[in-house]
């Protein structure tokens, strides 16, 4: 399993007071996943929520990112192919035959950026089918 986790301190929807959100990306069992749970200081509403699939809500996806910086997953060399990392990208993310081309492309240059466990979770799927991945801190 890969995990990434942050704090994040807000404003209670009930009663207007503290709250505090742990907010978090996993990645299990093939499954990328997210979950959030919070509890106000002021009063005693509190929540938990999780849920997986392609997408993390774009604020969990910010928090991480805000928190830990982007991290970077990339090809080591060249490949006499990008079709088999197409066939990765697409299996992985659910994209387009375009939308594949453009984001191997991406990933043979400059590399791909995202949370850790994003890109951690897209190099296992390269690593499946044999596609060398290095993810590293995009600093």
């Amino acid at each position: 399993m890969i995990r990434q986790g942050v704090q994040v301190a807000g404003r209670c929807e009930v009663c207007g007071g503290s709250a505090t959100r742990d907010v978090g990306q996993f990645f299990d069992r093939g499954v990328l996943g997210w979950g959030t749970e919070g509890r106000c200081a002021d009063c005693p509403h509190g929540w938990c929520e999780e849920d997986s699939g392609p997408v993390t809500p774009e604020d969990i996806r910010q928090a991480l990112l805000r928190a830990h910086g982007p991290s970077r997953l990339r090809l080591p060399g060249d490949l006499p192919s990008l079709v088999p990392v197409q066939l990765a990208l697409r299996s992985a993310r659910g994209l387009s035959l375009g939308e594949a081309r453009a984001q191997a492309t991406e990933l043979a240059a400059a590399g791909l950026l995202g949370t850790l466990v994003e890109m951690e979770a897209l190099a296992l799927h390269l690593r499946e089918r044999c596609i060398a991945a290095i993810v590293e801190p995009a600093t």
